[in-house]
């Protein structure tokens, strides 16, 4: 199954810790629910960090970073350090861009989408809709947000925690194998993990009850507190040139990222409201 673009955007902005300046910008990198080694994210990391860095026309060595994927050490260590620069899960960003003046400036585009559906998938003809799996088990990596879930992929008509019995996992295969063998009643998937279900192969047919709308897919945010304009857009002017350039491009297509995109934070303004609704 393919790696998130989240875990390619830790490998372009991450590099190791003991080659950053003493000086260095902290890059905090949120993946919540993710099973990334982070040993090996940051082997694949310092080559990519020097092209931002060129491309950008800042000195070598100029950012740092911290990888986490616990939302509550996320948070944790935003409000801690305060980054100018963050990449953020939408749930994230939801929940802290008041706090922190948060502002997005790049998403990627992915298979030519800039946004993403969840489904909730069951074994073929067991269930026919969410409302058969009240008090069923639930399992899936996004389940490390329940509130984002809840408010966002379901709107605000269901509450995961109540209403599912919860399984998080920090590996969506896992999870799919658990649900093939009928250990899990249902598994929540993102759009990448979805497209990945042809390639595994189960015992049993597999089935999405549930389709999401189309949800925003969240890239690199800032601090517009303690950035500048012009530091805002010389960092997303860096990041949209990773896919065209030599180096930048193959890790690009490693992670089938397409390219990334300015973005303006009023593409988000429906999913703030339903955050705040869902409240």
């Amino acid at each position: 199954m393919r790696k998130s673009y989240l875990i390619m955007l830790a490998s372009l902005l991450a590099p190791f810790s003991v080659s950053a300046a003493p000086d260095a910008e902290m890059i905090v990198v949120c993946y919540p629910g993710g099973s990334v080694n982070a040993k090996e994210a940051n082997g694949a990391m310092s080559s990519m960090l020097r092209v931002v860095e060129r491309v950008g026309q800042w000195q070598e060595n100029s950012f740092n970073s911290v990888f986490l994927t616990k939302s509550d050490d996320c948070k944790k260590q935003i409000a801690d350090n305060n980054p100018k620069f963050a990449i953020t899960s939408l749930g994230l960003y939801l929940e802290l861009r008041n706090q922190h003046k948060l502002v997005p400036i790049v998403q990627p585009k992915i298979n030519g989408q800039t946004s993403e559906h969840y489904r909730v998938m069951v074994q073929k003809d067991k269930f026919k809709s969410l409302d058969e799996l009240k008090g069923k088990t639930l399992g899936g990596t996004v389940l490390e947000e329940p509130a984002f879930v809840g408010k966002i992929v379901f709107a605000g008509k269901y509450d995961p925690a109540s209403f599912f019995d919860l399984k998080p996992s920090n590996q969506a295969i896992r999870a799919l194998r658990s649900l093939n063998k009928g250990e899990l009643d249902a598994v929540i998937l993102n759009e990448q993990q979805f497209g990945g279900l042809g390639s595994l192969q189960m015992d049993t047919s597999l089935e999405a009850i549930f389709t999401s709308e189309e949800i925003p897919l969240m890239g690199v945010v800032a601090n517009s507190g303690s950035t500048s304009v012009e530091e805002r857009a010389r960092f997303g002017k860096a990041l949209e040139a990773m896919c065209t350039d030599a180096e930048g491009k193959k890790l690009c297509e490693l992670f089938g990222v397409e390219s990334f995109n300015s973005v303006d934070a009023s593409l988000f303004e429906p999913m703030v409201k339903l955050w705040a609704n869902g409240q």
